[in-house]
């Protein structure tokens, strides 16, 4: 059995993942197809060549546009399914899937329809993937704050299916303080809480997450070990931190894996965890992600099957 079927052996959650991010190119044209949008890409190949990014910006234009393509409840459903099937592949037992509700919104497509489509494969996810299923609406932080709120009370109309809410896209500029009172109402109805913070923007977000949204998971943090002082907080209280290691990457948060401080992480006590984030466009799953690390920074099976326990302690379902 080589390290890879060993990775894939490892129960573990996923808790950091953009549902849109795993928008493969053929599954685009293909529901580019269905839906009678145009992409200014000749092929599924030249799609695939744009997956190229220089940082967190450049990667998000393309995943906007890319988004087009999904536009009823089918497309959602059939994007979550194409996931879940790979996740289960790859030990995924529990996911906690993140989805942008103001990026269909903003375009015309009701959070009833996306929802729609999501709860369709997370009701069969269980029974048909052996994957249980958890969705985190994330606000997007670049977009009004009084966007958000709106957002929020159409969330609540679905508080059923929906767990939590989350904060994401372009960090630098964006701090998760203006966003209190929409965090405030979240827990109101509620809801769990998690945050972007400390990708691309300073160690002070991930304190303003904690502190200002009060969040129980940070995504990302790598620039915590910047701040001794947010270190040791974060290992005292077992903040989890969802590290996305591929994704730090090819968006050039850092210059290579070989410098990640994923190991500064760990050394340091905190509750670090691996996960894929967008990985349609950042180059692989989340098995993918464990052996990456374990190639570029030593990590052993243990070490890697310490850190699958850390995503299953870390997850709401605990």
């Amino acid at each position: 059995m080589g390290m890879i079927d060993e990775i894939r052996a490892l129960p573990k959650a996923e808790l950091h993942l953009h549902i849109e991010g795993t928008l493969e190119p053929s599954l685009a044209f293909d529901l580019a197809k269905r839906n009678g949008v145009e992409l200014r890409f000749g092929s599924v190949e030249a799609l695939a060549r744009a997956y190229d990014f220089a940082d967190l910006q450049s990667f998000l234009n393309l995943y906007y546009e890319c988004m087009s393509v999904l536009r009823r409840p089918d497309d959602f459903a059939d994007l979550a399914r194409a996931y879940l099937r790979r996740a289960a592949r790859d030990g995924v037992r529990h996911v906690e899937m993140f989805f942008d509700p103001q990026a269909h919104t903003s375009r015309g497509v009701s959070i009833d329809d996306v929802v729609a489509g999501l709860r369709a494969a997370v009701q069969e996810a269980p029974s048909r993937y052996g994957v249980s299923v958890l969705l985190i609406a994330c606000f997007v932080r670049d977009r009004p704050v009084a966007e958000a709120m709106d957002t929020l009370e159409e969330l609540a109309r679905h508080r059923d299916v929906i767990h939590g809410v989350g904060l994401d896209s372009a960090e630098a500029g964006y701090p998760p303080s203006a966003f209190r009172e929409v965090f405030a109402a979240a827990e109101q109805v509620g809801l769990r809480k998690v945050a972007h913070a400390g990708e691309e923007g300073p160690p002070s977000y991930v304190w303003e997450a904690l502190d200002v949204l009060g969040v129980e998971r940070i995504d990302h943090g790598i620039r915590a070990v910047e701040d001794d002082v947010l270190l040791r907080r974060l290992a005292s209280d077992q903040v989890p931190l969802t590290v996305c290691p591929l994704s730090n990457v090819r968006l050039q948060c850092v210059q290579s894996l070989e410098q990640h401080p994923l190991p500064r992480l760990l050394d340091a006590g905190v509750q670090a965890t691996i996960h894929s984030d967008d990985p349609a466009y950042f180059g692989g799953y989340v098995a993918d992600n464990y052996l990456a690390v374990h190639h570029a920074l030593g990590l052993d099976l243990a070490d890697l099957k310490a850190l699958a326990e850390n995503s299953l302690t870390a997850s709401f379902t605990i």
